[in-house]
């Protein structure tokens, strides 16, 4: 587990960015943490480090909105779904096997149907206002073997 704290929104924003370069197709963030904790601006830095230059917003009421960059970015958001069913009518397994990334916020809901290979980013509120906490933990062969170039990536925001 890779633990990074950041100290604003551009802050976060850049360490998302930073995330980017290390995904390809099929490639899924599962962001999770308390309402507030700063995921959508996660993946807001996320999208900008695809090259993706329309506005990224939470897709709390859509459920899932796509974006073109240099990879298509589905962005979803399980806060309200109640059931696995649910998660699975979204199709996301579908849309990331057409070479897209995805970035799941509330992401803990949809693990248990997913194929085991994500990267897990637990996010939090820090001491300060605009601060933030991040544990990131590689699962499945793909992210364990991106372990040392994650940890890399986040260098200037791990504690």
């Amino acid at each position: 587990m890779i633990v990074a704290s950041t100290k604003s929104g551009d802050d976060t924003k850049e360490l998302g960015a930073q995330l980017s370069t290390l995904v390809g197709p099929g490639d899924v963030l599962l962001l999770s943490g308390d309402l507030g904790a700063g995921k959508t601006t996660l993946a807001q830095g996320f999208g900008r480090g695809l090259g993706i230059t329309e506005p990224i917003v939470s897709p709390t009421f859509t459920l899932v909105r796509s974006y073109r960059g240099r990879l298509r970015l589905v962005h979803c958001d399980a806060y309200r779904l109640d059931r696995l069913s649910e998660v699975e009518d979204l199709g996301l397994a579908e849309l990331l096997e057409d070479g897209a990334v995805g970035i799941v916020e509330w992401g803990e809901v949809v693990a248990p149907i997913l194929p085991a290979d994500y990267l897990e980013v637990h996010m939090e509120m820090g001491d300060a206002d605009e601060t933030r906490r991040l544990r990131a933990r590689t699962v499945g062969p793909s992210w364990a073997s991106r372990h040392g170039a994650l940890k890399a990536a986040l260098s200037r925001w791990t504690e």
